[in-house]
């Protein structure tokens, strides 16, 4: 399976410059995402989808990786256009991963947790989420929280979807997980100060 990382924010509420380069424990925040998947053992290619708002991401990306991992150019400004845009682009095919550049926490054992549970499931599409009070615990404070069955869940950034039929609804299998590792994303200066802590706690 392939994956894209989609890197074609800017980060404005952490405020640093483009938030895949802000630097965690002296490594660009990206870099830990990219890693993470290249050492997953059902990942094949990385891609990472940047846009005009993060043109140093693409440099960096470059810079690093050699050409190990391949920088899609999208238009910004539309994450589910830009999301198309980059599995058509990518010329994967199958399921594809697409995951958010501002996950440092997801390792690889969870990585493959979530694509064994999707090929268990055998729908064509998986969203992972976290309950809400693993948000609380970690103390991040979500953006988007939906209803599930009386359960109040959290979109972790993580998901799986068929990329033949990546303009279509899909069928989705919702994969909750009681892990904090989901629950940090980095959109904040104390985001990335949980993230440091946990970190520097886990070596």
């Amino acid at each position: 399976m392939d994956a894209i990382v989609m890197a074609g924010g800017f980060g404005q509420r952490l405020g640093m410059g483009e938030k895949p380069c802000v630097e965690l424990l002296g490594k660009p925040l990206i870099t830990y995402v990219i890693d993470n998947l290249r050492a997953s053992k059902n990942i094949d290619r990385v891609f990472v989808a940047v846009s005009p708002v993060t043109p140093k991401t693409e440099i960096m990306i470059q810079e690093r990786y050699k050409g190990e991992v391949q920088v899609i150019r999208t238009f910004g400004g539309n994450y589910v256009g830009d999301m198309i845009h980059a599995v058509e682009t990518s010329n994967t095919a199958g399921p594809v991963m697409i995951i958010m550049s501002d996950l440092p926490l997801v390792n690889p054992a969870l990585i493959d947790s979530v694509i064994e549970k999707y090929r268990e499931e055998g729908k064509p599409a998986l969203s992972v989420y976290v309950p809400i009070n693993v948000c609380r615990g970690t103390g991040t404070r979500p953006d988007t929280v939906f209803n599930k069955d009386g359960k109040l869940i959290v979109p972790a950034g993580v998901n799986i979807l068929d990329s033949s039929q990546i303009r279509n609804e899909q069928e989705d299998f919702n994969l909750i997980l009681d892990n904090p590792r989901l629950a940090i994303n980095v959109n904040t200066v104390k985001d990335l100060q949980r993230c440091k802590d946990l970190l520097q706690c886990s070596n």
